[in-house]
């Protein structure tokens, strides 16, 4: 399959055009347009510093249904004694900024750019990317953010600087979005750690048809 050049406008070839390993298109910038247009077709932006912007949208897609999370004992005993205070969106500037400093295993650097914390925070003060805080004693401890829209959660990235941490803020995510009849969070990448709280995979295809059925 190609990848394909994006032109100026905020547009995108069919997702099901990616690659085997789920690359789209390049080029093209982080507008809220775009950005906004591309999440709402199951596509993502992944680069690292230096490179034009790649666009995403890889088949099978790592989704967690609200509903299946696991709530593990240990991590249950740690909610309820309250060790963390968790907020929402009160911070988000430092969450992104955290999470692009969080070092990644088998990563170099990071894929939150400095251009791509702008083009989020944008997202935030329009009221569309929200973040979730966990402090201790007063300090940021870990945190998580990503993007909202209908009734789709997409997680972007999630760190801590306290041990689970991070875990709380998905507990207390977990909690806001079945509050608001979420359907799903996006969790894009299959990793160990996100099966653990139940996450899986889902084709392309059916990932696109949630989409479509919770956009309004």
């Amino acid at each position: 399959m190609p990848v394909f050049q994006l032109p100026d406008e905020p547009v995108f070839p069919r997702p099901e055009l990616a690659n085997e390993d789920g690359l789209l298109a390049v080029g093209g910038d982080l507008s809220p347009q775009r950005l906004l247009n591309a999440y709402a077709h199951g596509i993502f932006p992944w680069y690292n510093e230096g490179m034009p912007v790649l666009w995403w949208s890889p088949d099978p897609r790592m989704v967690l249904f609200p509903k299946e999370f696991k709530r593990h004992k240990n991590l249950r005993r740690l909610v309820r004694s309250r060790k963390f205070e968790v907020t929402m969106d009160t911070d988000f500037h430092h969450v992104i900024e955290a999470c692009g400093k969080a070092e990644r295993k088998g990563q170099e650097g990071t894929w939150i750019t400095d251009e791509m914390q702008k083009a989020y925070i944008r997202l935030f003060e329009l009221g569309f990317a929200h973040s979730v805080e966990c402090r201790l004693d007063g300090k940021l401890a870990g945190g998580l953010y990503g993007v909202a829209l209908g009734k789709i959660f997409f997680g972007e990235s999630m760190f801590h600087n306290v041990t689970d941490a991070s875990k709380v803020a998905l507990w207390h995510l977990v909690d806001y979005l079945l509050e608001n009849d979420f359907e799903l969070i996006d969790a894009q990448q299959d990793t160990p750690h996100l099966r653990s709280f139940g996450a899986r995979l889902v084709p392309r295809k059916a990932f696109l048809q949630i989409l479509k059925e919770n956009m309004g």
